[in-house]
């Protein structure tokens, strides 16, 4: 009985020191490259509910949001105009460049008029 006990404790061990051990595989993801993707576009923290320290620009492609790298909210005018601001409206764009990091690095950012 000790000698099953005794087997039973050092097969346990094993597996816990095999499982340790074990290089866990790092998932690296290749940069998302996008050329004239019609996006949705607006203030990640006012429009799309990101976290955030202050009013940043954001693009959401297919629901998902990514804070925007190479250009501002007020790049395109006043972020809290209420009629076209992007704290207040989400509008459209065209854009080039890449999700990197599940954030978009901008080449070119084209704003779509407005649907009346």
């Amino acid at each position: 009985m000790k000698a099953l006990i005794v087997a039973l404790c050092l097969t346990s061990f094993s597996f816990a020191a095999n499982a340790q051990t074990t290089p866990q595989q790092k998932t690296t993801k290749q940069p998302t490259s996008l050329k004239d993707k019609v996006v949705e576009i607006a203030c990640g923290e006012c429009k799309f509910k990101m976290k955030g320290k202050s009013c940043d620009l954001a693009i959401r492609i297919d629901g998902k949001p990514y804070f925007v790298d190479g250009k501002s909210v007020d790049d395109f005018g006043d972020a809290h105009d209420e009629k076209h601001g992007f704290c207040n409206v989400i509008g459209k764009a065209t854009v080039t460049g890449e999700i990197v990091n599940n954030r978009f690095k901008a080449k070119t950012i084209t704003l779509l008029p407005e649907k009346k």
